[in-house]
């Protein structure tokens, strides 16, 4: 296998971000070009330090492929460090009611990190099918965190933005007036 590369992103706008992404078969998920492709966008998100999860139409691709890479970071410093692969993901239960979540994309900025944030509403549990790298079946729970994220990338492969599921257009923020407003939450000033 070649050496990993990162990879250049989509921003809102491109037709394929409003895409329904095609499933894989099992023969494509094991090829050399599709285990590259999942080789290149681990390394995009982690040595890159963009975002928190990719999928496949934000890179280009029209497939159903899914990678998270959840790191520590100034905005969530104690963070638990997590990583999956989701293929042919499938959204098949939720838990609770949606709440009011602060989020943003990779896909809606040029510097290759979420220029754009605002609240959306998403489940804090679901139960998720999907195959892995080799192809194998999964049925898993995520919560928290890895639950949005979740949410935010099946609807990518969906061609569904963050922005199309805002309710309250008032919590639209930038970048930097984000960090700013989780500073002063960490330090007990404000309310995220």
């Amino acid at each position: 296998m070649n050496n990993p590369k990162a990879l250049r992103r989509i921003q809102f706008g491109n037709p394929i971000l409003r895409e329904k992404a095609r499933r894989l078969t099992l023969a494509e998920i094991k090829s050399a070009e599709i285990q590259e492709l999942i080789a290149s966008m681990r390394y995009t998100l982690e040595r890159k330090k963009l975002g928190v999860g990719l999928a496949a139409p934000q890179v280009g691709k029209d497939i159903a492929l899914v990678c998270i890479k959840i790191q520590p970071a100034e905005h969530r410093p104690d963070v638990e460090p997590f990583e999956a692969v989701l293929i042919n993901p499938k959204l098949v239960h939720t838990f609770g009611r949606r709440q009011q979540l602060w989020e943003g994309c990779i896909s809606a900025g040029s510097t290759g990190k979420a220029d754009l944030f605002a609240k959306v509403p998403r489940y804090k549990e679901v139960e998720v099918t999907y195959l892995d790298e080799k192809g194998r079946q999964h049925k898993k729970r995520f919560m928290g965190l890895q639950a949005q994220i979740a949410q935010h990338e099946i609807d990518h492969l969906n061609g569904i933005l963050f922005v199309d599921r805002v309710r309250d257009t008032k919590t639209f923020m930038t970048y930097s007036e984000y960090l700013k407003r989780v500073k002063k939450a960490q330090n007990g000033k404000i309310k995220p």
